[in-house]
């Protein structure tokens, strides 16, 4: 999709606060610091749309881009080593659980991690919810630029294995600063929404 019109419409905590209109929705979710708004600026053609930060755990609401009217990029709050309080991951946690369970506009669900580490237990809980919820499994690594060659190789294969993905699973190396990979999302999430237009 050629991006020129982008924008913030919400940052709900609740669903109360949810758009009520109806376009598909994309989800993003991975543990704190692992990209996610890098990724989003970068598909959508912005520098500072999203937040970044380098403090994990920055973003605490659930933040709805509007994306040329057609659909809804929709940006999860981190998990896992977010330095903030029990009592606030907590509520991040509902938060997430509250979304992810219950809206029906939801299309796809699309799993960050972090190419040069290991797929954490965090990460596996949330695959394994989003097989539930999709036949159709998409998994984004990212910071990509950051491997070697032989690690790319051997890395790629770490998370596959890690995850137990079958020929249904999907891995997308991605790379903010070159935009490897940005092209081949951008397919797929093209043609889900389009299913789900031709679907209503």
């Amino acid at each position: 999709m050629n991006v020129n019109h982008v924008s913030l419409t919400i940052s709900a905590v609740s669903a109360a606060q949810y758009p009520k209109d109806c376009k598909p929705e994309i989800a993003f979710v991975g543990r704190s610091n692992v990209g996610k708004s890098s990724l989003l600026n970068k598909l959508v053609n912005r520098k500072s749309l999203a937040r970044i930060s380098s403090k994990p755990g920055k973003t605490s609401t659930i933040n709805f881009y509007d994306v040329e009217n057609k659909l809804y990029f929709v940006d999860l709050p981190g998990y896992g080593y977010a330095k903030v309080s029990k009592t606030e991951k907590q509520k991040w946690g509902k938060m997430i659980e509250d979304y992810l369970n219950s809206r029906e506009q939801l299309v796809q669900v699309i799993l960050l991690v972090d190419s040069r580490h290991k797929p954490t237990e965090d990460d596996m809980l949330m695959l394994n919810w989003i097989k539930e919820f999709s036949p159709n499994v998409l998994i984004v690594a990212t910071k990509w630029d950051k491997l070697s060659s032989k690690q790319k190789q051997e890395n790629i294969q770490m998370i596959a294995d890690t995850l137990q993905l079958t020929e249904q699973g999907t891995i997308i190396p991605f790379s903010a600063q070159t935009g490897e990979g940005k092209e081949e999302i951008w397919d797929i999430i093209d043609a889900i929404v389009q299913r789900a237009y031709a679907s209503n």
